[in-house]
């Protein structure tokens, strides 16, 4: 993947790239990047076109990849959405959009030299018994946009840091991760900014990281429930105030707590049945790492003990939509009421 984004970089391009899989990040990074090189500012307007192919015959943007470029030496063409690629339904619109594939096939056989021809497929897997499928895999620069798993994040912010001439500790990594979440992008930005803050030292440490990482809502929760855990009830509500101070709704901050304890409650009952951690995610749709953190929350819980939580949020929810006391207030007893059991 890197090394696709130092060739565009260099100036070295495919006529067809395909980017698929569910990682935003790295299909907008490629995107930007391709636009940033392929042409120049003044190129755009003339030669870039942008089609979505649940609305545009696949033939009528073939026209456009085959037309000389005008001042300028290159097309770029992004043609999001190929539903054709997969075996998943299409909307009802994409099923009225016939697409003469024949036309596609000729076209990756022989494409225009002058266009840089990019399918922007943000599925989680194509159809692989496809001949069209294969023929493209096999004529195209693939990038393969998948969520990447622990050992795959702490190497990308590692990499990230490398790239700024630092170093970070193994503490730090695993610091940052259960502060800023799996995100790719935020994890990137947050790395950036460590990074320029240790630029005179060349090192981040998890001082460094504790005091400067941004933090998401989802993660200041899972902050008050392991101060809850810890039996901090100091902390916990420290954070929780800090919250109410940045406008954050008392109501959503209940979801998101509920959320994380349905999430400590499913990983306990799963590992029961002696599902591993992989297993776990990919059943829950959640990261894995979030899976790891979640399992260790759920080692100082037994089940009944969660299920008297998920009761007591259920009746906290239903005091948040009927009684007049303040929102706020119905939290806090909670949080009290979450550190005696």
């Amino acid at each position: 993947m890197i090394s696709i984004w130092k060739d565009i970089e260099n100036k070295k391009f495919s006529n067809i790239y395909l980017l698929f899989g569910k990682e935003s990040f790295f299909i907008k990074e490629t995107k930007r990047k391709l636009l940033e090189n392929v042409l120049t500012e003044e190129e755009m307007d003339f030669n870039f076109s942008s089609y979505d192919l649940e609305e545009t015959p696949i033939e009528l943007t073939l026209e456009d990849a085959e037309t000389l470029p005008f001042l300028g030496e290159r097309r770029l063409v992004f043609l999001h959405n190929p539903i054709f690629l997969t075996a998943e339904k299409s909307k009802d619109k994409a099923e009225k959009m016939e697409h003469h594939l024949k036309k596609l096939e000729k076209y990756l056989e022989e494409p225009a030299p002058f266009s840089v021809i990019v399918f922007i497929a943000p599925y989680e897997k194509l159809d692989e018994r496809k001949k069209l499928t294969k023929l493209l895999k096999k004529k195209a620069t693939v990038l393969e946009a998948k969520k990447l798993n622990e050992q795959e994040l702490k190497k990308w912010i590692v990499e990230i840091a490398k790239r700024n001439e630092i170093e970070m500790s193994n503490e730090a990594i695993e610091q940052l991760l259960i502060l800023a979440g799996t995100d790719l992008l935020q994890l990137t930005n947050e790395v950036e900014k460590l990074s320029l803050y240790a630029s005179n030292t060349g090192k981040i440490d998890v001082e460094m990281v504790q005091k400067l990482t941004s933090r998401s809502l989802e993660q200041d929760i899972f902050s008050i429930v392991d101060r809850i855990l810890k039996r901090k009830i100091d902390e916990a509500l420290r954070i929780y105030y800090d919250l109410l101070k940045q406008k954050e709704e008392p109501i959503k901050i209940l979801a998101i707590i509920a959320s994380q304890f349905r999430l400590i409650y499913q990983v306990k009952e799963l590992s029961r049945r002696g599902y591993g951690q992989p297993q776990i995610a990919g059943a829950i749709k959640v990261h894995p790492f979030r899976v790891k953190l979640a399992a260790g929350q759920a080692r100082d819980f037994s089940e009944q003990e969660l299920m008297r939580i998920i009761d007591l949020l259920a009746q906290c929810d239903y005091e948040m939509k009927t009684s007049s006391m303040k929102k706020e207030m119905i939290i806090e007893m909670l949080l009290f009421k979450l550190h005696r059991s």
